[in-house]
């Protein structure tokens, strides 16, 4: 079955930097478009970041466009997020999923990521 398994959140100062990693397996990983999302405290699940089936287009939400960067190793199975000056309002819980995900299908348990001084 499918599975997705995030890592390499952690608490970071604000202007740090984190990445993100997502290991996937139960489905064939390199036919799908992959996505990066985040749930903050008391807010909806919102999309961060698509990347397409080879890598090679990528589109970011205005909030963190020119900051945050997806990418994939299809080898792997992997998906990653580079994620550069970071913010306070970055602090989320962040999942990786197909592109499209909806809220009744499969998540893992996610990464948290803690943006504060």
């Amino acid at each position: 079955q499918v599975q997705l398994v995030e890592s390499g959140g952690g608490w970071v100062q604000p202007g740090g930097s984190l990445s993100l990693s997502c290991a996937a397996s139960g489905f064939t990983f390199r036919s799908y478009h992959m996505s990066w999302y985040r749930q903050a405290p008391g807010k909806e699940r919102e999309w961060v970041a698509t990347t397409s089936t080879t890598g090679g287009l990528t589109n970011y939400a205005d909030s963190v466009e020119g900051r945050f960067t997806i990418s994939r190793d299809n080898a792997k199975n992997t998906l990653y997020l580079q994620m550069n000056s970071l913010k306070p309002e970055d602090t989320a819980l962040y999942y990786c999923n197909k592109m499209g995900a909806q809220p009744y299908d499969y998540w893992g348990q996610g990464t948290q990521v803690t943006v504060s001084s």
